[in-house]
């Protein structure tokens, strides 16, 4: 699977689940008439939103990308590996903690919107401050003419990347 893709795929999951966890708990909070958690969830959000996209400014989406780009394994194009194999496996191998965090928020944001406000918070952050993550992947892609893949592994450790030859730019 392209890197590039797991780390869109990652920020659109982040923010779908951060959308579903805000409207869990506005409902949870007007069905409790309880005004003070959606008080309380706007100025956590705005706080989410702010902390997120100071995160992901663009020189400290570089500077992040660095280590894992930097640490990826090349491959010569008649090697037998093929890293493109299953990349929907690949993708659920490594976006399911976010599906299970936001199931299980949602879940208990029915009953208690306070953690749905909580967690939409979190999901809006990590959503922000990934959002440059992918442009600067695929920039160095155009740059150097190669394509970053995903190895398969579990989502708990650093993903380990292949370097594949790619076109070059003129």
């Amino acid at each position: 699977m392209p890197f590039a893709e797991l780390l869109r795929s990652t920020v659109f999951l982040s923010a779908g689940g951060a959308t579903a966890l805000a409207a869990i708990a506005v409902i949870g909070a007007e069905r409790d008439f309880n005004p003070t958690v959606l008080i309380v969830g706007a100025v956590w959000w705005i706080t989410a939103a702010w902390i997120g996209l100071s995160m992901g400014e663009s020189e400290k989406t570089g500077e992040s990308m660095r280590k894992v780009l930097a640490g990826s394994r090349s491959v010569h194009p008649t090697g037998k590996h093929s890293p493109l194999e299953e990349p929907g496996k690949i993708a659920w191998q490594r976006l399911w903690p976010i599906l299970a965090a936001v199931a299980t928020a949602g879940g208990l944001g029915i009953p208690f919107p306070e953690i749905a406000v909580v967690g939409s918070g979190f999901a809006l952050l990590v959503a922000l401050a990934w959002r440059n993550r992918e442009s600067a992947v695929l920039a160095i892609e155009r740059r150097d003419g190669v394509r970053f893949l995903v190895e398969p592994g579990s989502p708990f450790k650093p993903a380990k990347l292949v370097r594949t030859p790619g076109f070059r730019a003129f």
